[in-house]
């Protein structure tokens, strides 16, 4: 499939706007830290609705219950935490609820196989889509999969993980499931898809992006099939092996094609 730079687009924007799910998701995944301002409201207890900034140390200062570490915590593990404090001697059965007042600026970089690779600060919780679409989309060359590299601070270990994102699944079939929320550090890779050249007699000769498992005759249809002065047997394929230039003649057309290959389609002269 030749990949369209408006049609990324058009595919990025409907996707935000039809999966408020994922926005959803976003909130509630997104984990406070050092900066981010918080309201704190307890039902039928107006005396104590708090606004505080998380500080240097991740803790903020909360009535009757004192300073609180909740760096790193989620918004729905911030209200569990509080109602359990506030459940020991003071209130019974307090019900929380936490806003973002405020959110502190956090840092992620997208490089690889967008439009506008770099590093971005993003206020409020982001999804991968919504990454995307600040980048201007994925361009013409993107694979089918992008990796988020993603430290894991809470696991106590100092490790990372990679995950794994299937853009068609995300994109072409709608999985909004995989339109994760992006966390501050994050990096995200788009790797460069494989990719194969469509020349001499076709309708669209120009470069594709390589569907696994395509043939030969899949990759001729997709540049819009032979003119009418192609050489339909004659077609050559060239490829290289091993760093070494090679030509396939009298090829079938059910041959599968390689990234980086070259199809040749030749003039008929008779």
């Amino acid at each position: 499939m030749k990949l369209d730079h408006d049609l990324w687009r058009w595919v990025l924007a409907c996707m935000i706007v039809l999966a408020p799910a994922a926005s959803f998701a976003a909130d509630s995944e997104y984990r406070i830290g050092e900066g981010d301002v918080i309201k704190i409201e307890v039902y039928d207890h107006a005396d104590l609705t708090s606004v505080a900034r998380v500080s240097g140390e991740g803790v903020i200062h909360f009535p009757l219950i004192g300073q609180v570490r909740i760096s790193g915590m989620t918004i729905p593990e911030v209200s569990q935490l509080l109602a359990e404090k506030l459940s020991d001697g003071y209130i019974v059965n307090p019900q929380i609820s936490v806003f973002i007042e405020e959110f502190r600026s956090k840092k992620v970089t997208i490089m690889g196989q967008v439009n506008s690779p770099g590093l971005y600060e993003l206020s409020g919780p982001t999804t991968l889509l919504e990454l995307i679409s600040k980048a201007e989309g994925l361009n013409r060359e993107a694979g089918d999969y992008l990796t988020i590299r993603r430290s894991s601070p809470e696991t106590g270990t100092g490790g990372e993980q990679m995950i794994p994102i299937n853009l068609k699944d995300l994109l072409e079939r709608g999985d909004t499931s995989l339109d994760i929320a992006i966390r501050d550090g994050d990096n995200v890779f788009v790797p460069k898809a494989g990719i194969i050249f469509v020349t001499g007699q076709v309708n669209r000769p120009d470069a594709y992006k390589l569907e696994k498992g395509e043939t030969l005759i899949q990759a001729i249809t997709m540049a819009g099939g032979f003119t009418n002065l192609a050489s339909q047997k004659k077609v050559k394929i060239i490829r290289k092996v091993q760093g070494r230039e090679s030509v396939l003649e009298n090829v079938s057309m059910h041959t599968p094609i390689l990234p980086g290959d070259v199809i040749v389609v030749p003039e008929s002269f008779f």
